[in-house]
């Protein structure tokens, strides 16, 4: 197991593909599911791996269609399991150790509240592009008792914006040689450009307390 989640963190498809076959699938299907779903595993990678899935989609390993079936099915049943853990767990979740150690930094959730507080409801559509924040947005709903009719729109909104315009991106892109040899440069600038809003956002709340 530990072994897997080495291969997943470094994005290693080659690994996967020859280890899991076609069952790939159900690891990605798994990887998505827990990153969205599990409040205590925001590091799981999210954004650069939907990108270098359609990536490896364009070459032909896998199939672009599948793929977006199953992981928009992963990320919305991902989410909802957090908004029910946040619901009904809530803080309490804060109090839970591994060997001495906290099992989720409360850090992660005032992050979150910050950038609720600047976006209203359409934060949980936005916070699908911005890792960890990604996976405390439905937790801090449940916790917040969010109407749940109204999440589940913007949710499944969300969930499909997020599935379709990154894995598209890694499919249309795969053509280019640049991208395909420098994949790990390509990630490392999608995470990037995903963490900048929320960066933006507790530079201007400082900025402000400064001045009050």
């Amino acid at each position: 197991m530990i072994e897997l989640f080495k291969h997943i963190l470094h994005l290693d498809f080659d690994w996967l593909f020859a280890n899991f076959g076609t069952a790939i699938y159900i690891v990605l299907f798994l990887v998505i599911f827990i990153e969205t779903g599990l409040v205590a595993m925001p590091f799981l990678p999210g954004d650069s791996l939907l990108f270098t899935a359609g990536l490896f989609a364009r070459t032909g390993h896998l199939n672009m269609s599948y793929l977006l079936i199953l992981l928009f099915i992963a990320a919305v049943l991902g989410d909802n399991c957090n908004y029910w853990i946040g619901r009904k767990i809530g803080v309490k979740i804060f109090d839970l150790k591994l060997k001495g150690r906290v099992l989720v930094k409360k850090e992660y959730l005032d992050k979150t509240h910050v950038f609720f507080e600047k976006y209203g409801t359409k934060a949980i559509i936005m916070a699908r592009f911005v890792p960890f924040v990604r996976t405390f947005a439905p937790f801090a709903a449940g916790i917040g008792e969010m109407n749940y009719k109204k999440y589940v729109l913007f949710d499944i909104l969300g969930g499909a914006l997020w599935i379709g315009s990154l894995t598209t991106a890694g499919y249309v892109l795969g053509e280019v040689e640049f991208i395909r040899k420098h994949i790990d440069l390509v990630c490392l600038g999608i995470i990037g450009i995903s963490v900048l809003p929320i960066l933006l956002t507790l530079v201007q709340k400082k900025l402000g307390a400064k001045q009050d």
